[in-house]
């Protein structure tokens, strides 16, 4: 049995963001290894907490190490993007706060047989949801060159999507793509020897961008890397901006003010001492933002 060293990043900034309510209501809605989850639930007493995840192990693992869940948790094995649907089911209309903890944990990262993580030569998987059919085997293998060319460069901002989709492609006529070292070794032939010698490991913009395209991430972010942090600061500033009025106008009218008000304009970093004892924090950024009316 591996044994996993989980560090959770901006834990005590992200709870106390949520400004917790003792009788509030709060949605988990990456439960993890369930470092934010405990952190919230310290601050309940007769309210109620719902913890999400798509990721069987992280479910099993939370479970486990409850021993008995405490009656505030709910624990709900779906993704995300079924938020309002369980809500519904569990008779919960409102609640008094989200958190979402973007990205994929250190022990799917940790787990070699997961296929996550090119530091270990693993099956293609990257499914954190290991109920559904489609995994990593499948798209490097099965998906046309132009659909390969366009999550490298669109989830992974890789300059050089082509080449390593080519090189995939040649590969992949003579015999199957079935391991994460395979494919690292394919993604460096696409990548000229100069770029390869700066900017970190040269697998880690398609293994993010299959990682993405696998758990269909940013389409259930829509309902950590710099482009989630994108999207999530576009969503934030469209839902918190005045609509379009007429220019002039003294008074700007109640039906064209935002639903929304950013806490904060510029993310949340982790301290110099988070990151001196978690390498892992480096990428990490909260942003906050504060529904004022419906």
């Amino acid at each position: 049995m591996t044994e996993y060293k989980h560090e959770t990043v901006l834990l005590k900034e992200a709870t106390a963001a949520l400004a917790v309510k003792p009788a509030g209501t709060y949605v988990d809605a990456t439960l993890g290894r369930g470092g934010h989850t405990r952190q919230i639930l310290n601050q309940l007493t007769t309210g109620r907490l719902i913890a999400f995840d798509q990721d069987e192990a992280a479910i099993a693992t939370v479970t486990a190490d409850f021993g008995t869940l405490p009656k505030q948790l709910t624990l709900v094995h779906r993704n995300f993007r079924d938020l309002t649907d369980a809500l519904t089911t569990l008779g919960i209309t409102e609640v008094d706060g989200i958190l979402y903890d973007l990205g994929v944990s250190s022990p799917q990262f940790d787990d070699s047989k997961r296929g996550f993580s090119y530091r270990f030569d693993a099956p293609l998987d990257m499914r954190m949801d290991q109920r559904q059919t489609l995994d990593a085997k499948t798209i490097v293998n099965e998906w046309p060159y132009a659909d390969l060319v366009r999550i490298f460069s669109r989830y992974g901002e890789e300059h050089f999507s082509k080449q390593i989709a080519r090189r995939i492609e040649q590969a992949r006529t003579v015999q199957p793509i079935t391991t994460t070292f395979q494919l690292v070794e394919l993604i460096k032939a696409g990548i000229p020897a100069k770029a390869r010698r700066t900017g970190g490991h040269p697998a880690k913009k398609v293994f993010q961008a299959i990682r993405i395209a696998v758990n269909d991430e940013l389409s259930a972010l829509e309902s950590f890397q710099s482009l989630e942090d994108r999207l999530v600061k576009t969503m934030f500033k469209e839902v918190s901006s005045v609509q379009d009025v007429p220019r002039g106008l003294p008074v700007i009218p109640a039906s064209a003010q935002p639903n929304y008000r950013l806490v904060n304009r510029k993310p949340i970093l982790p301290s110099e001492e988070e990151l001196a004892v978690n390498h892992r924090a480096h990428s990490a950024k909260l942003r906050v933002i504060e529904k004022i009316h419906d």
